[in-house]
Order: structure tokens, then sequence, then C-alpha cells
């Protein structure tokens, strides 16, 4: 089951926020947790089971490196215990059949008989599951949080549906205080609403408009240099209002249900550097790889060298993270390469000014590697970038041209001025690393909006003024049921990120 689909629209999603306002408070989170099961039983219940015995052994781990101590030796044996468990489960079921397939193109080569092994399905959201309890067991060592003795509570964090298939990557001590005491308003459920149709419009409207050009295009076995490029540039908007119209939704259901999970995107094409733009893009699995990955190799406590190669590290077993191929080591391996040479340079993470030339620079690197994360195979990806910096033809293809639309075309173009435009605005309204803006509190907080720097209280204005404000909402509304009804008129399209 997807959110992008009839069947979780007008079925499961009513059905399930009807019982959860319907019951008190003390059974919502067991509510949860047997929604979250049956959303991912939807998909193959037999799966089902692994994600359970996954959830109730990382609580039993909890509960021994509790009872050990914090940092002491035992707590550290019951931790790499469950590191080293999960991590056999997830490169099992993840990188098996990648193993084999390499191993038995070494052994081809001179001349010996393959190895025969059943092909091993890959349980949708594995990767995602598995991290969020390691995260915890580490937290719970390290002191960070207490081990939970509510097998329900820790059950339902693993498994809670928003973000199950695709992240936000969640930790159990930013939302642990939010299964116990979290508040439920109209204004919260409306926020929540309005970033659910965002997601939806961006997933439905604008992802699955360009993805033929991209499909096509990485297709294409003779491409020219205007389809190389004209691809690379649908699959780089593509990606980011697939994936980030996918958290959207996510942390739209969340408030609906009166969470409120981390921000995973914020704007990242607007970058001047790699180093930004991680800070920027996936903030969910970036920040995950730096605390519990990049810090765990050292970070930069050692030497410089030992920094770079801890950098390159982290974002070397990113990739490999995302999935069992070359191409998206190599990924990881360019953006590691990139972070390690912005660190030895100095690269200022957070520019308070733009500027053309640093922006298009690292716009250019992303798009360079985002073609060889598309890339079925490394033939593929060679084929793209042999044609793009060939500088040949710029004209399309007969076969490009045939395939394309002028609703493709309209709608990329859409797309990328979207981005220009959201993109300069949250660069000016609140730059990573500047001054904290104002920001609406929490609802429910009488009429008073934020404070400006001087402590000079900002109010609500008066209806007259939000006519705007309900404009947008208003047209919100109506490009959501036009997104509705594309859904129903297209064919099944899953999100990106469901491969990972």
């Amino acid at each position: 089951m997807v959110f992008s689909s009839n069947v979780f629209l007008f079925l499961f999603l009513p059905i399930f926020l009807g019982l959860y306002y319907l019951s008190g408070n003390r059974y919502r989170n067991l509510l949860l947790l047997v929604a979250s099961y049956i959303f991912y039983a939807w998909w193959r219940i037999d799966f089902l089971a692994l994600f359970a015995a996954v959830t109730v052994f990382n609580y039993w781990i909890g509960l021994r490196i509790g009872a050990a101590g914090v940092r002491t030796k035992t707590a550290q044996k019951w931790l790499i215990l469950g590191v080293v468990i999960d991590l056999c489960v997830l490169g099992y079921f993840k990188y098996a059949n990648f193993g084999v397939d390499s191993l038995n193109a070494i052994i081809a080569s001179f001349g010996f008989e393959p190895f025969i092994i059943t092909h091993i399905l890959l349980p949708i959201g594995i990767s995602f599951y598995v991290f969020e309890s390691i995260s915890y067991i580490i937290d719970v060592y390290r002191g960070d949080t207490p081990a939970t003795h509510n097998l329900i509570d820790f059950a339902a964090f693993v498994a809670i549906f928003p973000h199950l298939i695709a992240g936000p990557v969640l930790r159990f001590r930013d939302l642990v205080d939010q299964f116990n005491h979290r508040t439920h308003t109209i204004d919260k459920f409306a926020e929540g609403c309005t970033r659910f149709m965002q997601g939806f419009i961006m997933k439905v409207f604008i992802a699955d408009s360009i993805a033929p050009i991209a499909d096509h295009a990485f297709a294409l076995a003779d491409p020219t240099t205007g389809d190389a490029w004209l691809g690379a540039l649908a699959y780089t908007a593509q990606l980011y209002f697939d994936f980030a119209g996918y958290s959207s939704m996510a942390i739209g259901l969340g408030l609906m249900m009166g969470f409120r999970f981390m921000e995973n995107f914020r704007q990242p094409y607007i970058s001047q550097s790699i180093t930004e733009f991680w800070r920027r893009w996936h903030i969910s699995l970036s920040t995950w790889l730096r605390d519990y990955l990049y810090i765990s190799l050292g970070g930069n406590r050692g030497s410089t060298f030992a920094t770079y190669r801890n950098l390159f590290l982290t974002m070397l077993l990113g990739g490999l993270w995302h999935g069992a191929n070359f191409t998206y080591v190599i990924w990881g391996a360019w953006h590691g390469m990139w972070l390690a040479i912005e660190r030895a340079m100095g690269v200022d993470a957070a520019p308070r000014a733009i500027n053309p030339l640093k922006w298009a620079f690292t716009f250019l690197l992303v798009v360079v590697g985002w073609v060889i994360f598309r890339a079925e195979n490394l033939d593929v990806a060679w084929r793209m970038y042999a044609a793009m910096f060939s500088f040949g033809d710029w004209r399309l293809s007969e076969l490009a041209s045939a395939s394309l639309t002028s609703l493709q075309i309209y709608t990329l173009l859409l797309a990328y001025a979207v981005l220009a435009i959201f993109g300069i605005r949250q660069f000016f309204a609140d730059p990573l690393g500047g001054a904290p803006k104002a920001r609406a509190m929490e609802a429910g907080e009488a009429t008073v909006i934020a404070a400006t720097p001087s402590g000079a209280a900002v109010y609500q204005p008066s209806w007259v003024s939000q006519l705007p404000q309900l404009a947008t909402r208003a047209a919100l509304l109506l490009l959501f049921a036009a997104a509705v009804l594309k859904l129903s008129a297209q064919s099944f399209s899953p999100f990106l990120y469901f491969q990972f």
C-alpha cells in the first residue's frame, strides 16, 4: 500500500483516523501499531514476521544494555551483538544476491561454473527500520535515552506507517515524549492535511509527469548530448519532487496523529557546496550517518588524513546503504570525495550570500552524481556520461522526440521554476547557520505568532489580510482534487525510495 493510491486515500486512512480519534489516549499507540502492521502486511504478510522479530529483538537488546549500565563493558557486548545481528539481517536480504552475482562474475572469468542461489526478495522498508533499531540501541548504550519497558510504544515507533517505507529516518529519543504525551488540535490536524496535500501534488502532478522523460533517456541505446542532459535534468527534478513529496506526506500524516517529525529537505538544490547539499538533502539520513557512522569511525578527532578518510568512508557506506549495486557505491564515493576536498579547502557550509558560480558548480556535481545513481548498471551510466560530455549533437534524437509530450516539457519547466522560486525564498528566509527567523508557534497560543529579536510581539493579522492565504488554501484543495483524479486515471507509480 502506498500513500498515492485510492485504497490508502479512501479506505485505509479514513478508517484509521476515525478509529484513532474515537479511541482514548490509552489505546492510540496500540491502534497505531496494529494499523501500521496492516499497512505493511498489505504488501506481503509473510515479511511481517521478520519485521516483528527485528523489533522484539532490539527491544530485548535495549533492555539488556539498559540493565548493564551506560557505556559499561557488558553493555558494549550487548550492543555489539545487537548491531551485528541487525546488520546480518540487512546484509542477507539486501546484499546476498549482489554478493553471489559478483562472486559468480569472478568465477566465470576463470572458466568455472557459477553458484546457484534462489533469488532473495528485498523486504520493503528494511533499511529504514533496521537503521532506526540500531540508532535506538546505540542511544541506550550512550545514555542518550533510557531503555523503554513499553514494548507497544517501541514497536509503534519502529512501525509507524507514515515513515515506514521511505523515511524520514526517525530516532526513538526524539519521539519518546510524543508517544507518552502529544497534543491533538484542529490547527495541527489542518497543518497536517496541508502538508499531505502539498506532498501528494509534488508526487502525482510533478514527479510522475516528468518521470517518462528520464525513463526514455536512460533507456536509449545511443543518446545524443541533448537526450542525455534532458534525461539527467529530468531525473534530478523527478527524484526531488518524488522523495520530498513522500517526506512531506509522511510529516503531514504524523501531524494528523499529533506527532511532529523532523524536516527531511530544505531546498537542497540551492546549495553552494556538496557539504551544504548534505545539510539540506535527506537530512534524517545525513544526520544519522554523521551521528552513528562518522563519529563511530572517529569523526574529526584524529589526524587530518583520518578525518578525510572518515568522510569518504561514511559516504561510501551511505551509498551502499541505498542498494546492492556498484552504481550506488560509486555515487557515495563521488560525494565522499567532494566532501573531503571541500573540508580541505575550508568551504563555507552555510553561506549567507548567493554566489552564482558556486551554485552552478555544485548543481553540476549533483546532477552528474544523480546519473550513476539512476543508471541500472555501469554500462548505462557510461553511455549517459559519454553522451553528456561529448558535447556533440544537442538536438534530441527521433526516439526521444517521439516519446515527449508538451505536458511533460511544460511540467519540467514548471518544476525548475518552483525549485528556483522556493529555493531563493528559503535561502533568504532561513539560511543555514543564519539568525533564527520568526516562526509560527504551536497552535493554540493565543494570537501571538512569534517574537522579533527585540522581544516585541507580532500579532495575528485580521481575516482581511489573510485573504491571500485563504486563496492559496483554496487553490491547494483544487490542485489536490485534480491530482486525485489524475491518480485514478494513471497506472500505479511507486515512490522512488521504496527500492532502498
